[in-house]
């Protein structure tokens, strides 16, 4: 029986519940907290936010592989929920810890409790995920299970992000550096129960086919060889994104020139003669569906990474009320359940792919908005904002559930699976979007010369505010729809895909 009780879909809703505490708490205020309230400059923030995704581009892909070949009574997916949750719960504290350390201490400080925070995500989130795509082998079923994950993660947005200027407040007193210390320890033991909660009510059912090849010491061992092949290209561009200059340039051409030799040589290899490690990635790279994705979950993030990025900046300087950028966030996450649990439905009426196109033209479209609305019109800030969402999210919950459906491919095409891979890749790109969209907020309000600790310079940096609040963001979206075009699992392919999975299965 492929179809998921209710409970077991509320249950793994709890986990993306407790998991978007961190996340988008860290999208929606870390920069605001770094710049105005630690005292760090917006371009020492936007690099740092940059820095820290070519850690994750590692540990991502690291903890794909060690998923997908961990053996437990609990399952491959289910024990990292539960034994990374008390790490994460630290490191959000420590996050938003302000210590009375110097400048250079201070910055130090941010890096290591940041990369601490995001390696505990990926080793709670990377599992999570892959999980969606072992709990059923239905590509429908897992569509309504993705539309429940997003309307408990907006559910912890909306708990985070509508809330905590209340608390910082109330917490605080006064004092916003202890006001949000004690406030992320409340969110901090509420993500633990969540966690809990997802391990003890989900089950996987899907299992792959049992593998011969290398164990994981020799695996990852391998993996390290590569690693150059996985550090250059994100370093090239983080340096690019940044500098913008022609030595940067140069670099990240010469880079993504190498990559593609390098990549054409791997490809052209007898598969024979690879690892398990190399298989796997040959696999994902001649997965069209999954490269497609890929792109499509960058630039998703990079869309909706900007908007909520800008949003506590927008309302505390553009609308002169801090405290209603709690209101706004609670309006679009209340919205983004509606949305993320209508998804389903409207995805069998129109299919996946269109949907998406639908999706992104009409929250981009309404996002360009922003650039004509004053501020001082909040009726049409929340009817402009409101509507954008409810297209918005049904962007993760497609991504997500189609993740699922590249994994199937892959299965069907090379009669091997690794959900863990493919499902951290997602992450990765999701994490990496978010990284970049907020480093991509303070670069633009570094460049209008914004300095969070010094009020002369305000004035001048909110036509960049509002740019970063319409046009820059929807640009993002309009790029995904192109891509989407391209996409070319159809709704009749991804039903022929299951049922041959399902005689292939039956027949082991």
């Amino acid at each position: 029986m492929n179809k998921l009780p209710l409970y077991e879909k509320v249950g793994y809703a709890m986990g993306d519940a407790g998991a978007n505490l961190v996340w988008r708490g860290a999208l929606a205020y870390l920069a605001v907290f770094y710049t105005d309230t630690f005292g760090i400059s917006a371009a020492a923030a936007a690099m740092l936010f940059l820095v820290v995704r070519l850690s994750d581009g590692v540990t991502d892909i690291i903890m794909g592989m060690i998923a997908d070949r961990t053996q437990s009574r609990f399952g491959k997916f289910r024990p990292w929920i539960l034994y990374s949750a008390p790490f994460l719960g630290l490191f959000m504290v420590l996050c938003f810890t302000t210590p009375d350390f110097s400048t250079t201490n201070k910055l130090i400080y941010a890096y290591v409790t940041y990369i601490g925070l995001t390696l505990a995500y990926t080793v709670s989130n990377v599992p999570y995920s892959a999980l969606m795509g072992v709990m059923t082998p239905d590509d429908t079923e897992r569509t309504k299970l993705s539309g429940f994950r997003f309307a408990g993660a907006f559910t912890g947005g909306l708990l985070v992000m509508g809330f905590l200027p209340e608390l910082v407040a109330f917490f605080g007193g006064g004092d916003n550096a202890k006001g949000y210390q004690l406030t992320m320890y409340l969110f901090a033991s509420l993500l633990i129960i969540l966690m809990i909660i997802t391990f003890a009510t989900t089950k996987e059912r899907v299992t792959p086919h049992a593998s011969n090849e290398g164990n994981l010491k020799s695996e990852l061992f391998d993996l390290t060889k590569s690693l150059p092949f996985i550090i250059l290209p994100l370093l090239a561009t983080t340096l690019f994104f940044y500098y913008r200059d022609l030595y940067s340039g140069v670099f990240f051409a010469l880079v993504m020139a190498a990559m593609t030799f390098v990549i054409k040589k791997l490809l052209n290899k007898d598969k024979q003669s690879l690892t398990g490690s190399q298989r796997d990635m040959v696999d994902l790279l001649t997965n069209k569906p999954w490269l497609v994705l890929l792109g499509i979950g960058f630039l998703t993030m990079m869309f909706n990474g900007i908007k909520y990025g800008v949003i506590a900046y927008y309302f505390k300087y553009h609308v002169a009320n801090e405290l209603m950028a709690g209101q706004y966030f609670i309006a679009l996450l209340v919205v983004s359940i509606f949305g993320a649990l209508a998804t389903g439905k409207l995805a069998e009426i129109m299919g996946k792919r269109n949907l998406f196109i639908a999706s992104l033209m009409l929250s981009g479209i309404l996002t360009t908005a922003f650039y004509w609305v004053p501020s001082d019109n909040l009726i049409a800030v929340f009817t402009f904002g409101c509507a954008a969402e409810f297209f918005a999210a049904m962007m993760p919950t497609l991504f997500f559930s189609m993740l699922g459906d590249s994994a199937d491919y892959s299965e069907w095409k090379n009669k091997r699976r690794a959900t863990g891979l493919i499902y951290s890749a997602g992450t990765f790109v999701q994490k990496t979007g978010g990284g970049f969209a907020g480093a991509l907020v303070l670069v633009v309000l570094a460049g209008y010369g914004y300095n969070g600790m010094d009020e002369l310079t305000i004035t001048q940096a909110l036509p960049g505010m509002q740019l970063l609040m319409s046009w820059i963001p929807a640009a993002f979206a309009f790029l995904g729809a192109a891509l989407m075009l391209i996409y070319p699992l159809t709704s009749a392919m991804t039903q022929k895909i299951t049922e041959d999975l399902a005689i292939r299965r039956s027949n082991v």
